[in-house]
């Protein structure tokens, strides 16, 4: 009886103190109903909660703490420090129920101090959902990196890294996604792969030796030509002798160390791979290298293309004389054809009536002689039409009459002497109309040439 009664005094006197002292002989005598009641009254006042729990736990009745503030968050008066606290005690009691609460009532907590009891209670997944929602994005990644058998799961952490602002973190997942989950870390490299430096990522991949498990990724961040890509990706198709795709990538990607790729390959135990050692070398002019290796592989077909794209005589010349020498009659004709315009008709000619091999030269100089003849007959049409054009223009000028006249003019002693037409001109030994006829002057009657 004297508990309900200290119960309602307290009600009268509606004193925080008063709700104290009866709080505390309530829970002392185990009336948790009536410590309830007054609680109630306290709690609601933020500067008293915890000295509440504190007592309630001192004594080891955490359930009727839990049930109380339970109770308590319906007041009106419900504050953050009450979400707060409760969310404590299910750490501390019950974290199968912090979850939840903490999902429903994310708004109303206290989320550093929450947290901070979170860690100490080794809820890892309720403090990293707590600290991706106070936007602590950097320390959340480094928890679910740290303690990743609880913490960490993928489809989070990528909208993690999404958001994270330390650009380091991003190397350190790409290192745990290595260590921890190395089939997904393709999925974290494209997630964040206009962040990183692609340069950097290769390094640190190639440093733990596992190249192949990223070519996905280098093959989709390829087309910005970055040199240590380029190398990765080519390094992966050798070791891989995906020959095929190599020679894909170096066509279509020229930004890597070219020669020594080359040097590497031209002592490759498959011959496709030796093939491409000699393009390179063709793609960086080392023309003899390229022939000499093909040579080498007896893939003469790469080696006359090889010296076609040179543009070197004495090279398609050496070409043609080791085709001879080694008695490869098909390929001395197929490379008269493929050198065409590096070899002379000449040093053909010598080589095939010296060796007997004028029947596989014969179609070749065919083809120098229909040349030679449509060069010829072009040059003749040509000197042809130059001459009939200045015999024209030489035939017009002499056809040309003047459409202006020259006024008459009189000198002393030659009578009027008219400049201008045939029919002004005065007829020898005669005059002008009206007047007598002139002596000639004896000179000017000589015929020219004679005197």
């Amino acid at each position: 009886g004297e508990y309900p009664q200290a119960v309602e005094a307290a009600k009268k006197a509606n004193n925080p103190k008063v709700w104290k002292d009866v709080n505390t002989a309530c829970i002392k005598a185990e009336q948790f109903k009536c410590a309830e009641i007054a609680a109630m009254n306290i709690v609601v006042h933020p500067d008293h909660l915890e000295e509440v729990t504190s007592q309630y736990e001192a004594s080891g009745n955490f359930e009727e703490l839990i049930s109380l503030l339970e109770s308590a968050l319906g007041n009106e008066r419900a504050h953050v420090g009450m979400f707060t606290e409760l969310a404590i005690l299910y750490a501390k009691y019950k974290p199968g129920k912090l979850m939840d609460f903490i999902k429903l009532n994310t708004q109303k907590l206290n989320i550093p101090k929450l947290v901070q009891a979170c860690e100490r209670h080794y809820l890892w997944s309720e403090a990293v959902f707590l600290l991706t929602h106070y936007d602590e994005f950097d320390q959340a990644a480094n928890m679910m990196m740290a303690h990743s058998p609880t913490a960490w799961t993928h489809d989070q952490f990528l909208m993690v890294m999404q958001k994270v602002a330390n650009a380091e973190i991003y190397y350190r997942a790409l290192s745990f996604y290595v260590g921890e989950a190395p089939m997904q870390v393709n999925a974290l490299l494209n997630t964040v792969a206009s962040k990183v430096d692609h340069a950097r990522v290769v390094a640190q991949i190639r440093k733990a030796d596992q190249l192949p498990l990223i070519l996905p990724y280098l093959k989709s961040v390829q087309q910005h030509n970055i040199a240590a890509v380029n190398d990765a990706i080519n390094d992966v198709y050798t070791d891989g002798e995906q020959f095929e795709e190599l020679r894909q990538s170096i066509a279509e990607f020229d930004n890597f160390d070219q020669i020594a790729l080359a040097q590497r390959l031209e002592k490759h135990e498959l011959m496709e791979m030796r093939r491409i050692a000699a393009l390179v070398y063709q793609k960086n002019k080392r023309y003899k290298q390229s022939i000499e290796l093909s040579k080498q592989d007896m893939v003469y077909k790469d080696a006359m293309e090889t010296a076609c794209e040179s543009g070197n005589t004495e090279l398609a010349e050496s070409l043609l004389k080791f085709f001879v020498e080694n008695g490869h009659k098909e390929c001395f004709a197929a490379c008269l054809y493929t050198c065409y315009d590096l070899i002379t008709p000449d040093v053909a000619l010598e080589l095939a009536w010296r060796n007997g091999l004028t029947d596989y030269c014969m179609p070749y100089l065919i083809q120098v002689m229909r040349e030679f003849t449509g060069r010829v007959n072009a040059l003749d049409k040509k000197t042809t039409k130059k001459e009939e054009e200045e015999e024209k223009n030489k035939s017009a000028s002499n056809d040309y009459v003047p459409d202006y006249m020259v006024p008459n003019m009189m000198m002393p002693g030659l009578g009027q002497l008219a400049i201008g037409g045939p029919q002004h001109m005065p007829q020898p030994g005669f005059g002008q109309p009206g007047m007598m006829p002139q002596a000639q002057n004896p000179m000017m009657m000589m015929t020219p040439g004679h005197f």
